[in-house]
């Protein structure tokens, strides 16, 4: 299938599942995760209406983005790990950091987003399943609490949500868990009404679990290999 009949396949899969949940399928943003893909499918995607587009690395995307400035109503988020020494050049390419994990990379993003005369959407990744092997801080971690306190003097960042990546179980009902856990979180944080903190943004599910993402509360599904095929293997 082509990446058009794809996100026509994702988009009702989408909207069965708000169905299911009782939910507004318009409330929902589909990711359309472009790692490791050519600019030539990006702009396939971009045709058949997809605007919202995830890259992983700064060096990979920052080849990629001057052949795609046509695109002018194209939106592009890095959802990778980001060191803090590429934080200058992500600000430059990139509309929103999905991936922030400590002050120190909050401080940076804020120091270049001032530079650029930008603001930049962020989320911060939650470790949910704390695995070693991945990226994003524990839900019960001092560096949360820092980060979320840090909000009022960080002018050109703004804290939007929160961002997972669950455990993998070849059963998707096995991340239930974890989206209910994060889901948790946020509406624990938006309780408490801290200044310069939103809590809009629901990060969570990707191709092999966005349906039961949908179904516990995730406000924006990251999806790749459903739309794109394969990652091309570096």
């Amino acid at each position: 299938m082509s990446v058009t009949e794809n996100l026509a396949a994702i988009r009702d899969r989408i909207a069965t599942a708000a169905l299911r949940a009782s939910r507004n399928s318009e409330e929902i943003a589909l990711m359309a995760v472009s790692k490791t893909h050519p600019p030539e499918l990006i702009r396939e995607a971009y045709a058949a209406g997809q605007k919202l587009f995830g890259e992983n690395r700064v060096q990979e995307f920052s080849v990629k983005a001057p052949l795609l400035a046509d695109l002018t109503e194209a939106g592009y988020h890095m959802i990778g790990h980001l060191q803090t020494n590429k934080s200058a050049k992500a600000v430059e390419f990139f509309a929103a950091i999905d991936s922030i994990d400590s002050v120190k990379l909050a401080d940076k993003l804020n120091a270049a987003a001032h530079e650029l005369n930008k603001t930049l959407d962020v989320l911060i990744e939650i470790n949910v399943g704390g695995e070693a092997a991945k990226t994003g801080i524990s839900a019960e971690s001092e560096e949360l609490e820092n980060l979320l306190q840090s909000a009022p003097r960080l002018e050109t960042v703004k804290f939007r949500g929160l961002m997972t990546v669950p455990p993998f179980t070849e059963d998707p009902e096995g991340a239930r868990s974890y989206f209910r856990k994060l889901r948790e979180l946020r509406d624990t944080i938006a309780a408490r009404k801290l200044p310069g903190i939103r809590m809009d943004v629901l990060s969570m599910g990707m191709s092999h679990d966005f349906e039961v993402a949908i179904e516990e509360g995730s406000t924006c599904v990251r999806v790749g290999t459903a739309i794109f095929g394969e990652r091309k293997k570096n």
